[in-house]
């Protein structure tokens, strides 16, 4: 990536592990029930393959695609549903699966939206949080890593819609989005 990294944050092997705490987690406290992994796209796309295959009990997978971003590296504090969700939720165990949670606004809004459908549960898990972020407080059950509140790119994390192939998250350069 040349100049456009500072530096990699966590790498591959940080993220199977922290995959694997996740999912042993989740495992363990859903253990002998479905449950629905909803995924939030784009992001999460990775995130959510590699925790699905890592669960042992019965899962089925739905998405949703949101919006609060345009381009830039701030939220917009606009959500739009893109792609909503092809299951009904009424009854079910539903974990939403994110890549990384900043300010929260627009996961707030998703929480607010899946409540009215009447899960059985709703959790989160994330694979990053950005503590220093937070706008609202939301409680999420499962976080992989804490992160500092820099802008970070890789294993499904976009700027721009580029560099979400990466293995690893990377702090992206500044000069890349100033």
């Amino acid at each position: 990536m040349g100049d456009k990294l500072e530096k990699v944050l966590l790498s591959e092997e940080d993220i199977r592990a922290g995959i694997a705490r996740l999912a042993a987690a989740v495992d363990a406290d859903y253990d002998g029930e479905e449950l629905l992994l909803v995924g939030v796209l784009n992001g999460a796309l990775m995130v959510m393959a590699d925790l699905s295959r890592a669960l042992h009990n019965p899962i089925t997978l739905d998405w949703m695609a949101i919006s609060s971003y345009g381009a830039g590296t701030k939220s917009s504090g606009v959500v739009r549903i893109l792609k909503d969700l092809d299951t009904d939720i009424k009854g079910k165990h539903v974990l939403v699966v994110e890549d990384i949670i900043d300010s929260g606004l627009t996961l707030s809004w998703l929480l607010s939206n899946l409540r009215q459908r009447q899960p059985a549960s709703l959790e989160v898990c994330t694979l990053l949080r950005k503590p220093d972020a937070a706008k609202v407080q939301i409680d999420v059950k499962y976080v992989g890593f804490d992160i500092p509140n820099d802008f970070v790119v890789g294993y499904g994390l976009d700027y721009d819609q580029r560099f979400r192939n990466l293995p690893f998250i990377g702090l992206l350069a500044p000069h890349v989005y100033s």
